[in-house]
C-alpha cells in the first residue's frame, strides 16, 4: 500500500489537487470496496515469512539500497501505517512535493525537522516574527543542543540580511528558517532572496537548508518549493484540518531530505496516530473550498476595518499600498491573501481586551485556519514569552488583535465586530476628530 494507484491523469491531462483528494492513494478494492480509507487502527502489521521481516527492516534502518520496483513493507506504525501513507501522499499534490511526513503537530514537525537538519556549532538564520512556539524552541531549546538562533527583523533589506549571513563564522550557517506570511504581523519574506542566499553560502559538503513555515496560506495559495525553499512545514492543525477537533502537523521537501526527517521522526516517535490521519484526509476534501470562502469573507471584513474610525491600522495583504517591497512579493509569491487579519484598535491593551470580551459569535480562543472565526490578543497570549521590546520591533502592539475569519456569512461578522467596538466605546481624540 505504499505506491498510490493514483489515477492521476484522464486522456493525458492531469487532475486537479481538489480532484485528487477524494481518491489519491487508494483503492477500494484493498478494505472490502469501500469508499473512503478505512483507520487502520494497529501497533503492528504480520511479515508473510521471517525474509519478509528481514527485507523491511533492511530497508527501515537503512542497512541497503531499495530496489527499483521494490516497496517498503509495513513493519510497526512508529514507522508506517497505512491511514498515514494514504494521507501524505495526498498532501504531496498541492505543494507537488517528492514525499510528506505528518506529524503529532505543528511543533513537533518543526522540531522533529530542525533536529534532524541541524548539528551542535550550527546557526540558524529566521524570520521575525514567528509563531511563539517556534520562538521559543529556535531561542531556547535549540541553544541546549549547541545551536545557535540569529533572527533578522522584518525591516532587514536584502543587503542587510546578507551583511548578516556574512558575519557568522564560515561554515556554521547550516539553515534559513522563514514564517511568510508571519504570524501576526502577515509581514511577508521574499522567498527567492532567501533560497539564492542559502544558495551562496551552503557548499555540498555544509548546505544550507531553506525551510518555510508555510501555515497562513498553504498549501493552497502559496507554494514555497516552487520558489526554492528545501522544505515546507505546516501546522496541520490549522487549515489542513480546518475543523478545530485534531492536533497535526506535515514536512514535505524531496526524498533525500525526507528520508532523514523520517528517520528523526522515527526515533522522536512524533508521528501522527492513524486515527488523526483519517481526520486529517476527510478534511482535505473541502480544504480549497474552506479557504476560498473564508479568504472572499476575511478581503470584505478587512476592508471594513480599515475604513473603522476604532481602528488605526490594518495588517492584511492586500493592504500594502504603504510598501511597494511587499506589495511586490505578494504579487511574486501568493494566490490569494487568505484568511487571516490583524489590526491595531485605537488605544492599548484595555481597548483591545474590552473589544475582544464583547464579541458573541467570534470565538475568543487562540488557534487559527478552522470553520469558526477567532480572535486573539498576540502581545500577551501567542507571543507573550517574547519580550515587550522584543515584539514591538517585530511590530506586535499592545493595540493588536489577531482575527482568523472562518466561513460564517461575513455580514453576521461584521455585526458582531461592530457590536463590539460599541463595548470599547469612542475614545476622546477620536470624538474630537469627528466634531472637527
Amino acid at each position: 500500500m505504499t505506491t498510490p494507484h493514483d489515477h492521476a491523469c484522464i486522456n493525458g491531462q492531469r487532475l486537479h489537487p481538489e480532484s485528487l483528494m477524494m481518491s489519491y492513494g487508494y483503492t477500494p478494492a484493498w478494505s472490502e470496496g469501500a469508499i473512503k480509507p478505512p483507520i487502520f487502527q494497529t501497533s503492528t502489521f504480520v511479515f508473510k515469512n521471517a525474509e519478509e521481516g528481514k527485507a523491511f527492516f533492511e530497508l527501515a534502518y537503512g542497512l541497503r539500497q531499495q530496489g527499483p520496483e521494490e516497496e517498503m513493507g509495513l513493519i510497526y506504525s512508529r514507522l508506517n501505517n497505512p491511514s498515514l501513507e494514504i494521507l501524505e501522499h495526498r498532501l504531496c499534490l498541492w505543494d507537488e512535493a517528492e514525499e510528506a511526513a505528518s506529524f503529532a503537530s505543528g511543533m513537533a514537525a518543526i522540531s522533529t525537522t530542525l533536529l534532524a537538519l541541524l548539528q551542535p556549532g550550527d546557526v540558524v538564520l529566521h524570520s521575525e516574527p514567528v509563531y511563539g512556539g517556534s520562538d521559543f524552541f529556535l531561542k531556547n531549546v535549540l541553544r541546549k543542543f549547541g545551536i545557535e538562533a540569529q533572527g533578522f527583523l522584518p525591516t532587514a533589506t536584502p543587503a542587510e540580511l546578507e551583511a548578516q549571513a556574512a558575519a557568522i563564522a564560515p561554515g556554521r550557517l547550516a539553515m534559513i528558517f522563514v514564517e511568510t506570511p508571519a504570524n501576526p504581523t502577515n509581514h511577508l519574506v521574499d522567498l527567492e532572496a532567501c533560497a539564492a542566499l542559502a544558495r551562496q553560502y551552503g557548499t555540498p559538503e555544509k548546505p544550507v537548508r531553506f525551510v518555510v513555515d508555510n501555515t497562513f496560506l498553504g498549501p493552497v495559495f502559496q507554494h514555497p518549493l516552487k520558489h526554492g525553499a528545501d522544505v515546507v512545514l505546516y501546522s496541520a492543525t490549522k487549515f489542513l484540518g480546518g475543523h478545530s477537533d485534531l492536533i497535526a502537523g506535515a514536512a514535505l521537501s524531496n526524498r533525500a531530505l525526507m528520508k532523514e526527517i523520517k528517520g528523526m521522526r522515527t526515533f522522536m516517535g512524533t508521528m501522527c496516530d492513524p486515527n488523526t490521519g483519517w481526520m486529517l484526509m476527510r478534511s482535505l476534501e473541502t480544504l480549497k473550498l474552506r479557504m476560498e470562502r473564508a479568504a472572499a469573507s476575511a478581503q470584505v471584513i478587512a476592508d471594513w476595518l480599515r475604513a473603522h474610525p476604532l481602528v488605526e491600522r490594518t495588517y492584511y495583504l492586500t493592504h500594502l499600498e504603504h510598501c511597494p517591497v511587499q506589495q511586490d512579493i505578494y504579487r511574486r509569491h501568493c494566490l490569494s491573501p487568505g484568511s487571516m487579519i490583524s489590526f491595531d484598535i485605537r488605544g492599548g491593551e484595555a481597548e483591545a481586551f474590552r473589544f475582544l470580551n464583547a464579541l458573541r459569535l467570534i470565538k475568543l480562543a487562540v488557534s487559527l485556519g478552522g470553520t469558526e472565526s477567532l480572535a486573539e490578543h498576540p502581545a500577551t497570549m501567542t507571543h507573550s514569552d517574547i519580550t515587550v521590546a522584543d515584539q514591538l520591533e517585530m511590530g506586535i502592539t499592545a493595540q493588536m488583535i489577531r482575527l482568523s475569519i472562518g466561513v460564517e456569512d461575513p455580514q453576521d461578522l461584521m455585526l458582531d465586530l461592530s457590536q463590539a467596538f460599541e463595548a470599547v466605546g469612542m475614545p476622546k481624540e477620536v470624538r474630537v476628530a469627528e466634531l472637527a
